[in-house]
């Protein structure tokens, strides 16, 4: 497919009239992404939602899951996040193997299919509790705990694990996909400067661009489900958004990996560093998401809906297909503020603009009757939770209430 492109800033009805053509490039995107309110963003979306409908149909996705906080220790400081702690700090946790089995098996009495697992990047690489810690737990690294807790899970509840613990090595990719039928990294962006002085990573040592392509081009060498995404509105301009966007394109291409790309939405909080910093609007927000359905076509593309209040079903227009993950137990760890909304509201809302809430496993349908994908191990206990077409049986519907029978660590919840 010929790929669009044109040596001038390109105007936007001559974008929109390229993306329409098929494969785009950078240039053409980035005049769409600077779509006007109005008229202009309202084709985009169009466009966008057109194409979501002609490859994905009228139905829109999410896992139920738990989500497991293995540990907030994390050796990074970047200027937006409220999840991380250092020792000693109030709500520093590490969880035991019984706490986090104690939660998995809550959310298996619930239906859910999928144990998140987040976590700090490397904390033992700065601090000597965490060292201690995880030597009490018979570990040198909390990777190594993490594939422990993941086998434990796995065998214990029939959860699937999805790993969601920052940069892997090959080693640890590979040791991690026994238990894993898929596992994720936020690319975030693929600007550098935002690693500057007074940027909000200036002060991540695991968040540099060149590092975080390099675990997502790992995990396509060893052929795992991934998910991944960008973060937007934390100081990158657009034409870094649309860098991102196609250095996750190229990937995916190359290695046919990446199961799902998220549109966060950064988010101002009272703690961050970033507190004064703007939300991004949501237009711009669902711009970015229709660019994405066009940069990305066929890829699976996701906005968080507890990010967007209760204004998100909105965001459908713009082209997106999944919602993520959803639990009718945990909280979101990252955003605690924010609640995901309830099950069968949020396939209400979902219904209201015509399109149908369908539950998938933490691994998309695209790969669960893929052998190469998935470890042979994992392969019967996958494909025994889903239909035919790779989504989730619905063995254990949500009933529609939030039965928090398990104390969750640092939610405030108790048994």
């Amino acid at each position: 497919m010929q790929v669009l492109t044109s040596q001038s800033p390109i105007a936007f009805a001559e974008a929109l009239a390229a993306a329409l053509e098929g494969d785009i490039a950078q240039d053409v995107a980035s005049a769409l992404i600077r779509a006007r309110e109005g008229v202009e963003l309202d084709t985009l979306m169009a466009a966008a939602s057109s194409l979501r409908d002609l490859i994905k149909g009228r139905r829109i996705t999410y896992s139920k899951k738990v989500f497991i906080p293995l540990t907030n220790l994390c050796r990074d400081y970047c200027g937006y996040c409220t999840f991380r702690k250092d020792p000693g700090q109030p709500g520093a946790k590490t969880m035991s193997p019984e706490e986090v089995l104690a939660v998995a098996e809550a959310g298996a009495r619930l239906g859910c299919k999928e144990a998140l697992f987040s976590l700090g990047d490397r904390p033992e690489a700065i601090f000597p509790e965490m060292r201690e810690t995880l030597a009490g737990l018979g570990h040198r690294t909390t990777l190594s705990y993490l594939a422990e807790m993941c086998e434990l899970v796995l065998n214990k509840t029939g959860l699937l694990p999805h790993a969601n613990p920052g940069l892997m090595g090959r080693r640890d990719l590979e040791n991690l996909r026994r238990h894993n039928p898929s596992m994720g990294l936020m690319l975030e962006s693929t600007s550098e400067r935002l690693t500057l002085p007074g940027m909000p990573h200036d002060n991540a040592p695991d968040k540099p661009p060149s590092l975080r392509l390099k675990t997502i081009e790992e995990a396509g060498r060893l052929k795992i489900p991934f998910t991944t995404g960008i973060l937007i509105g934390i100081g990158e301009t657009l034409d870094e958004r649309i860098d991102s966007l196609f250095a996750l394109r190229e990937l995916h291409r190359r290695y046919g990996h990446i199961q799902e790309v998220i549109i966060q939405n950064f988010r101002a909080k009272p703690e961050i560093p970033m507190s004064n910093h703007p939300d991004p609007s949501q237009a711009d927000h669902a711009r970015t998401i229709a660019v994405a359905r066009l940069v990305l076509r066929d890829m699976n593309i996701q906005a968080p809906p507890n990010l967007s209040d209760e204004t998100y079903p909105f965001l459908i227009k713009a082209g997106l297909n999944d919602w993520g993950g959803i639990s009718p137990l945990t909280p979101d760890f990252i955003n605690p503020e924010k609640p995901w909304p309830h099950i069968e509201n949020l396939a209400r809302r979902t219904a209201v603009k015509g399109y149908e809430l369908t539950e998938r496993l933490s691994v998309y349908p695209e790969f669960v009757y893929r052998d190469e994908f998935i470890d042979a191990g994992l392969r019967a206990g996958v494909r025994a939770k889903t239909g035919k077409q790779g989504y989730a049986a619905n063995e254990c519907p949500f009933d529609g209430e939030t039965k928090n029978d398990v104390a969750i660590p640092g939610s405030g919840n108790t048994a």
